[in-house]
C-alpha cells in the first residue's frame, strides 16, 4: 500500500470482514452508508492509541457487530471522495485490513442506522461505488480453476505416447497410475487455515485455552498423516505432476508451518500462559492471512501455466507480510523486556519462547511461497 500525502487527503482505515463457507466459498461482510445507503466496507478515520489494524477491527464492532481476527498487514487501499459537513469534498485513502470473522453479536452502536449483508466476492465487487475497492475485493480470493481442454490434451498426449513404448507397460501396471497429489495437498492446505484459526482464537486467552490446544495437536496429526501419503504416493507413483524433489519440499513446508503451531500451543500448555501480549495477537493476525492466502495458492498448482500471474501476486503476499511479522516480532520481545526486565526474568524466557515459535510459523509459509515461486519458474 503507497500512502499519498497531500493538503486533500484525508487517511482512514477499513475492516474488510470475511468467513470461509462448508463448500469453500468466500463470504463478504458489507454494509450501508448512514446518508447515501450505498454498500461500503465498515470504516472510519484512526483511533489515537490504536494500530490501524485494530482501529479497523473497532469499526467493524461499531457499525456491523462483527468481531474477528484482524491482520495488521494492509491488502491494499482505495480512495472516495468525501464530504464533508461544510459541504466541501476531499479525497480519503483507505488502508484495508482483512477481517477473519469470528461473531456478529446481538446488538451494536450503530445497527439503527446501517444494515447489514454478506456477499459473494464477484456480488461484494458489483455493489460497491469504488473502482479500486472493487477490485480489491474481485482479487481477495480466486476460485480453484477447472480443468480445461488444454490440460486433457497433455493426458492423451502422454496415454498415446506410453502406447507406443511396450517395454514400459509391464512397469508402469506395478505402480499406481496416478497419486493424488493435488486432493493431498489441499487438504493440508485446510488444516494450516483449521490451525492458524485456533491457535488465533487461543492466544485471545479465556476458558477454551485447553480447548484450542487441543484442536491444534489434532490438525497436526492430520497433517502429519497427510504429509506421509504424500511421500509415499512419491515413491509408488510413475508419473508425478511435478519434480519428486518440488513435491516432497512443498509438503514439507507445509507440514513444517503447522508443526510450529503444535510447538507454539505445546508451549503455552507446559508453560500454563493464559495472557497474551498484544504483539503476540498481532502475530496471529498474520498467520490467519498467511494461511489463508496458501490455501488459495495451493488448489492453482493444479495449471500452473494459467494461474502464474495469479500465484505470483499470492506469493508475494506471502513474503510480504513475513516481513511485517519480523517487525512485529521484535518490537513484541522489546516490549516483552521492558515489561519484565530482570523483575521477572522467567515471564521474558516463557514469552520469548512463544514468540519465537510464533516467528517460526510465519517463516514457514514464506518457505511455502519460495516452494510456490519455484513450481512457477519451473513450469510456467
Amino acid at each position: 500500500m503507497t500512502a499519498l500525502t497531500g493538503a486533500f487527503i484525508i487517511d482512514q482505515i477499513a475492516a474488510l470482514p470475511y468467513r470461509q463457507e462448508y463448500d469453500g466459498s468466500m463470504r463478504l461482510l458489507l454494509i450501508t452508508s448512514r446518508d447515501t445507503r450505498r454498500w461500503v466496507l465498515p470504516k472510519g478515520n484512526p483511533i489515537r492509541g490504536l494500530d490501524p489494524h485494530l482501529a479497523a477491527a473497532r469499526e467493524a464492532y461499531e457499525e456491523a457487530g462483527v468481531t474477528g481476527i484482524a491482520c495488521p498487514s494492509a491488502v491494499g487501499s482505495y480512495q472516495y471522495a468525501k464530504r464533508r459537513n461544510n459541504g466541501s469534498v476531499r479525497t480519503a485513502t483507505v488502508a484495508v485490513f482483512p477481517l477473519a470473522f469470528v461473531a456478529q453479536l446481538e446488538s451494536w452502536p450503530e445497527q439503527a442506522e446501517r444494515e447489514t449483508q454478506w456477499f459473494t466476492l464477484p456480488d461484494a465487487a458489483n455493489a460497491v461505488d469504488e473502482a479500486d475497492l472493487g477490485a480489491i475485493i474481485s482479487q481477495f480470493t480466486h476460485p480453484a480453476p477447472v480443468p480445461g481442454r488444454t490440460e486433457r490434451a497433455i493426458l492423451d498426449a502422454r496415454r498415446r505416447l506410453h502406447e507406443r513404448i511396450p517395454p514400459l507397460q509391464w512397469f508402469q501396471a506395478l505402480m499406481p497410475k496416478q497419486g493424488r497429489f493435488f486432493e493431498h495437498f489441499e487438504a493440508h492446505a485446510l488444516t494450516l487455515v483449521a490451525g492458524a484459526d485456533a491457535l488465533a482464537k487461543l492466544l485471545h486467552g479465556g476458558a477454551s485455552i485447553d480447548q484450542y490446544c487441543k484442536s491444534i495437536f489434532e490438525l497436526e496429526e492430520q497433517a502429519d498423516e497427510i504429509a506421509r501419503v504424500v511421500l509415499q504416493d512419491v515413491r509408488r507413483t510413475f508419473v508425478t505432476p511435478f519434480d519428486r524433489s518440488a513435491i516432497t519440499s512443498l509438503i514439507g513446508s507445509m507440514d513444517d508451518a503447522i508443526d510450529q503451531m503444535n510447538a507454539t500451543a505445546k508451549s503455552i500448555t507446559l508453560f500454563e500462559v493464559k495472557q497474551f501480549d498484544p504483539h503476540m495477537l498481532d502475530m496471529a493476525g498474520i498467520i490467519v492471512e498467511a494461511a489463508r492466502v496458501t490455501a488459495e495458492a495451493i488448489p492453482l498448482l493444479r495449471s500452473v501455466g494459467n494461474n502464474s500471474a495469479r500465484l505470483h501476486d499470492l506469493t508475494a503476499r506471502l513474503i510480504k507480510i513475513e516481513g511485517d511479522a519480523d517487525d512485529i516480532h521484535d518490537a513484541g520481545v522489546k516490549a516483552l523486556y521492558k515489561a519484565n526486565g530482570e523483575a521477572s526474568a522467567l515471564a521474558f524466557v516463557v514469552g520469548r519462547e512463544i514468540y519465537g515459535h510464533l516467528e517460526k510459523v510465519v517463516d514457514r509459509f514464506e518457505d511455502v511461497a519460495n516452494e510456490i515461486q519455484g513450481l512457477v519458474i519451473d513450469h510456467a
